[in-house]
This record gives structure tokens, C-alpha cells and sequence, in this order.
């Protein structure tokens, strides 16, 4: 058997492009990828000092993007920030509407869309590819999301820093590890199949 027949996980592939393609699948990963987000916002422990809580939102809105790819991880976040702002109470600690925290949120959209088109390049088939994704798109959230703090709250960019990075640093590097072993896990299960 050739090593082509025995892994159907090429570059090109995102996870969800195993399932038989379809406007309904593309419809139903989209929408369980801004439900996914939604029910990991709720696991959220508040920080003191910050009006942004440690969640495991940012976890899912980057696992979303590299499972779905770019172009359903952006409509499923895009999906996910609507709601939220219209009302669906799915943001952190259940809350809606444009908060000082939504600027992550906003960064999550891009993220979600950079590690969506790296995992199509194979960026999420090894261990250390995968950890530097995720560094890559929890960088881009913060990015975003931090200037948006100031911004809104009238921080100064060193209490924003102080208030919506550096709380959060040793959290997104767990993250980083658990995504790490994750997507190139399920990567492998599919080639042995």
C-alpha cells in the first residue's frame, strides 16, 4: 500500500473537509462552531482587577477555525459576535451587546480566518506546527483586543496590557499545549482508518 492510500489527511484539508461535502454541512459546522464558542465563554473565572475573564472562548474560536478552515471559521465567529450583540446571552458570564471585552471577540474573527487557512497549509498535522498556530492566533486576538480595552474603557496601553494580557499569558500557553496534541491527534486517528 502506498503512503497516499494509507493518509487521506493531505495539505489542503481542513478536519471538517472529511465530511461529504455539502451547503447543509457547510450550514450545520458553522453554526455548531459559533455554539461551540458560546458554550466555551461560559466556562469563565473573572479576574481580578480586569473586566475580561479568563474563558475558554478563545480556545474554541481557534478550534474552530482550524478544524473548519478560514472561510467557516470566520462565518461561524462572525455568527457567534451577531448574536452576542443582539442579544444572545453566549458572551463571557452569559452577557450580550458590545461590552469592553469585544474587542477580543472581533479579534477572534481574524484569528479564527488566519489559523482556518494555516491548517489548510498542514499547520495542524504536527505538535509543534499546531503550538505555533495557536501562538500565532492568540496573538492576533490580543492584538486586537487590547487596544479595543483601552479604547473603550479609557485604560492607558500599559494598564490595558496589564489588565488584558499578562493575566492571561499562562492560560493560553495550556491552551497552546492542549491544541497541540489535540488536532494532529485527530489527524492521525483519520489516517489509520
Amino acid at each position: 500500500m502506498s503512503t497516499a492510500a494509507a493518509t487521506p489527511a493531505r495539505t489542503g484539508q481542513v478536519l471538517a473537509d472529511l465530511l461529504p461535502s455539502s451547503r447543509v454541512r457547510d450550514a450545520a459546522l458553522v453554526l455548531g462552531g459559533a455554539a461551540l464558542t458560546g458554550l466555551a465563554a461560559q466556562l469563565s473565572v473573572p479576574v481580578p482587577g480586569s473586566p475580561v475573564p479568563v474563558t475558554g472562548q478563545t480556545f474554541a474560536a481557534l478550534l474552530v477555525g482550524t478544524s473548519l478552515g478560514a472561510g467557516r471559521g470566520l462565518l461561524a465567529l462572525a455568527l457567534y459576535a451577531v448574536a452576542g450583540v443582539a442579544g444572545v446571552p453566549w458572551f463571557a458570564q452569559g452577557t450580550s451587546g458590545v461590552l469592553p471585552s469585544f474587542g477580543y471577540i472581533l479579534g477572534m474573527l481574524l484569528a479564527a480566518t488566519v489559523v482556518g487557512a494555516l491548517a489548510r497549509r498542514g499547520a495542524d498535522r504536527s505538535m509543534l506546527r499546531m503550538a505555533g498556530t495557536m501562538l500565532v492566533g492568540e496573538a492576533i486576538i490580543y492584538a486586537v483586543g487590547v487596544p479595543y480595552l483601552a479604547l473603550s474603557t479609557g485604560m492607558s496601553a500599559t494598564a490595558a496590557i496589564a489588565a488584558g494580557l499578562t493575566p492571561f499569558l499562562i492560560g493560553d500557553a495550556l491552551k497552546a499545549a492542549l491544541a497541540m496534541g489535540a488536532l494532529p491527534t485527530a489527524w492521525k486517528l483519520v489516517g489509520k482508518r
